[in-house]
């Protein structure tokens, strides 16, 4: 498969493959340049998601989260639109944006005068 020519239709068919089986991309190519990685790849979390879910998320963003808008594009109900979005939400892990710092990333700050002792103190005691 190409990835420079790759169609849904290609997606769909690699999903029937899977049938839901952990993927490894070993493989990366730019489409419109001559660089390629090589490695241990796993699929983003979107792209491991069902090609009807993979559709579904793509009209909820295009919709601008309009669960009004998503009963009239797939005709169905309130509680069934929530439920398909408490589904795949419940599917995917979150990734967290604002980790919690460690002890000595704290100390890192303090010693570079980013923090005061204070604050130091604060976040430390934060951590038990």
């Amino acid at each position: 498969m190409d990835p420079a020519k790759t169609t849904p239709k290609d997606w769909q068919e690699l999903a029937q493959i899977t049938q839901g089986h952990r993927v490894l991309v070993e493989r990366v190519r730019m489409a419109d340049r001559d660089i390629a990685i090589e490695g241990s790849f796993e699929l983003p979390q979107l792209a491991r998601l069902s090609m009807d879910d993979q559709i579904f998320i793509t009209a909820f963003v295009r919709s601008h989260g309009s669960i009004k808008e998503m009963e009239r594009i797939f005709g169905v109900s309130y509680p069934t639109i929530k439920s398909r979005l408490t589904r795949i939400a419940n599917s995917l892990e979150f990734v967290e944006t604002n980790p919690t710092p460690s002890k000595s990333e704290i100390l890192e700050r303090l010693q570079r005068g980013e923090i005061s002792a204070e604050d130091a103190i604060r976040e430390m005691e934060a951590l038990q």
